[in-house]
Parts: structure tokens; C-alpha cells; sequence
């Protein structure tokens, strides 16, 4: 085989391997086992909503195996059939199992983020919460940015975008938003995302035209679906009502119906003020809520707080997880993976799954220790 050929059946190998040892391949064979024989159990379904998480976990589970299975046997015919083609002077065998592989190739890569995203929450929609650091209205215009750049990315990637609430600049930009991002895999798409996100440029509010580094923080965590049981004891929180902020018009509340919740043992806090409703605020917000101590709960089932804690301390330097440099050059670098565009403002504009994909499989393979900071 040519040397093209040979690259991209290392790359195949390489990626059936990854997702083996992702599935802990061995592990993964007994447990589908053990799930199909507890599905021809017929008391199974005396518990319907474990039956169901049994039933879930059960497909996926055979989903990717089967996907694995698929991939390496598909590899194995289209190098028969090339070696084939060469021993019959038949280009055109060649040329069909040569295309196969590469078709391959890129399948690998869409089986290799589906496994990414096979975590607990993965395929829940999600919130995602932008908060701005020190640095008044420089770094309230880069959140502001940054609540842009996610609500494009999730409509590009067809998501819907539900703004929950949002805490304007007293100048420009944004103190804090929420929004809620609804479709399947939203979560497991997002969760990487969560850290100090700089911003290096000329500020467009200095006369003087001086460079500015800003910081905002991207905070995401998954929606609670009714699978998930989480209880949350209303003696433990605080529930304040405040009138809802907005850039004015006819959807500006004149009454008190937004509301707070905050949770005294954790001090976890959040608000709802999408509806007119003081009532579907506080509905809104105890879902929240629920939603944000769950994922508490899931950070500690990963072992590590990894990145994803850094927004819970200062927003400054050293937390953060990528930069965006515009002035003196042009590169969006994140520190993890050490992934880099030279394009900001395209990725400002949403073009956001090179660094996603990097950052889940970061995760999974454990390569790459933190990667130095840009100028």
C-alpha cells in the first residue's frame, strides 16, 4: 500500500484502539452481557424507571461496541480487497478499498466523539452560565462576547437557546447571563468549556488605544431530566424576588417577578427571570437549582476538578483555560490542549468544535499536561 494508505490505516488502528480502552473493552463485553440477560427478566420492569436506565445504558452500550466491531471489520475487508486489487493488476479494486478506508477514517473520528460523549449527563441539555471578572467594563463587553459566541455556536450546531437571565453593564457589555442550551448531546458538548476564558485586545472604550487583557468565567452544567433524582430541602435555601434587568422595550417587567435561589450549605446561587411569572421563575430556578448540585455531585464522581474549577476561584490569571489574542497578532491557543486558530473571529462567531473535540479527548486519553500561556 502507499504510503497515504498506510497513514490513514495507522490513524484507523490508532482510533479503534483509543476506543477500546475508553470502553474498557473487556469490562464493557461482560456488562452488555449481563444487560441482555437482565432484560429477559420479566420482574425488570416492576421497577419501570430503573428498567428504563437499564434499557438506555444497555443500547448505547451495544451501540458502541457494535460501532467498534463495524469499524475494525470494515478496515480488515478493504486491506484484503487492496492487496487483492494489487495481486490482479486491478486499479479500480485499489481505488474503491483505498476510498473505503478513507471513508473510514472520518467515521472513526465521529465514532471517537460519540464515545466522548457517553458520560452519565452527556446527552441532557444544559446551562451554561458567563460571568465577568475585575476590570468593570472591559471584561463586562468580553462576557458579553462570550454569551454571543456560545449562543452562536449551539444555533449553528441546531440547538435551541433559551436566555434565562441576564445582569447588564452599567456601561456596556454584561455582569452575568444564563442560558439554557435544549438538544441531544448539548451537555456532553459544553462540559469542557467551563474555566476562565482571556481575552487579549486593543480596547475599543480606552481614548488612548492601550491593550487590555479581560477575563470572564463560562460556567456549564447539565439539566436534571426525571431520570435523576436529586432532593433539595427548601429550610437549606434563600429565595429572593428582584425586578428583571433587560435593554427595556415592552418586555421589561415592572414587577418584582424575577427570583433567586440560593443554597446556604453550598452557597450555590441562581436566577430565573425569563418568564413574566414570578411563579415559572421559581419553578425555573429550583430546576436550576437541582441541576447545578447534581453536577457537584458529578465533578466528584470524575475524581478531579480538573479545569472546570478554576471558575469557581478568582477570574484572573493563571485559571485560565484558553486565551483569545487580537492585538499585537491574531490566535485563539487553548491551554490544555495546546490547540490553536488563527482565525479569533471565527471562533467568536461560534466555530468551536476543533477545540471541543480536543478538550473531550483530552479527557479520555489523559494527554497533554497544561500547556504554556501566549503573550
Amino acid at each position: 500500500m502507499r504510503n497515504e494508505i498506510e497513514n490513514v490505516v495507522d490513524e484507523i488502528k490508532q482510533a479503534i484502539s483509543l476506543l477500546r480502552r475508553h470502553l474498557d473493552w473487556d469490562q464493557a463485553i461482560r456488562r452488555l452481557d449481563w444487560l441482555n440477560n437482565k432484560a429477559e427478566d420479566p420482574n425488570l420492569w416492576n421497577d419501570a424507571n430503573e428498567a428504563q436506565k437499564l434499557m438506555r445504558e444497555r443500547q448505547q452500550l451495544d451501540d458502541s461496541i457494535a460501532g467498534v466491531k463495524r469499524l475494525e471489520q470494515q478496515m480488515l475487508d478493504n486491506i484484503e480487497l487492496i492487496e487483492m486489487g494489487e495481486e490482479e493488476g486491478d486499479a479500480s479494486i485499489v481505488k474503491e478499498a483505498e476510498d473505503g478506508l478513507k471513508a473510514l477514517k472520518a467515521e472513526s473520528g465521529k465514532l471517537q466523539v460519540e464515545a466522548m460523549l457517553s458520560g452519565e449527563a452527556d446527552g441532557n441539555d444544559t446551562y451554561v452560565e458567563v460571568h465577568s471578572g475585575a476590570g468593570g467594563t472591559e471584561s463586562q463587553d468580553w462576557a458579553n462576547i462570550l454569551l454571543r459566541m456560545y449562543t452562536r455556536w449551539a444555533e449553528r450546531s441546531g440547538f435551541k437557546v433559551e436566555l434565562l437571565e441576564v445582569h447588564d453593564g452599567e456601561e456596556a457589555g454584561i455582569k452575568s447571563a444564563t442560558i439554557l442550551i435544549k438538544g441531544h448531546n448539548a451537555y456532553g458538548w459544553m462540559k469542557t468549556e467551563s474555566g476562565v476564558h482571556r481575552l487579549v485586545r486593543i480596547s475599543p472604550y480606552d481614548s488612548n488605544a492601550r491593550r487590555h487583557t479581560s477575563f470572564s468565567s463560562i460556567w456549564v452544567y447539565p439539566v436534571v431530566d426525571d431520570s435523576i433524582q436529586i432532593d433539595v430541602n427548601e429550610s437549606d435555601c434563600r429565595i429572593d424576588t428582584f425586578r428583571s434587568s433587560g435593554a427595556g422595550g415592552q418586555h421589561v417587567n415592572t414587577t418584582d417577578s424575577a427570583v433567586r435561589i440560593t443554597h446556604i450549605p453550598t452557597g450555590i446561587a441562581v436566577a430565573c427571570q425569563q418568564e413574566r411569572s414570578q411563579h415559572k421563575n421559581k419553578a425555573k430556578a429550583w430546576d436550576m437549582l437541582r441541576a447545578r448540585l447534581y453536577e457537584v455531585e458529578l465533578k466528584k464522581r470524575e475524581e478531579a476538578a480538573n479545569a472546570e474549577a478554576a471558575s469557581k476561584t478568582d477570574i484572573g490569571w493563571g485559571h485560565q483555560i484558553r486565551s483569545y489574542v487580537l492585538q499585537p497578532y491574531q490566535l485563539v491557543k487553548d491551554l490544555r490542549t495546546g490547540v490553536e486558530s488563527t482565525a479569533p473571529d471565527d471562533v467568536l462567531n461560534g466555530d468551536l468544535n476543533e477545540f471541543m473535540e480536543a478538550a473531550l479527548a483530552h479527557r479520555i486519553s489523559g494527554k497533554a499536561d497544561a500547556v504554556s500561556d501566549i503573550d
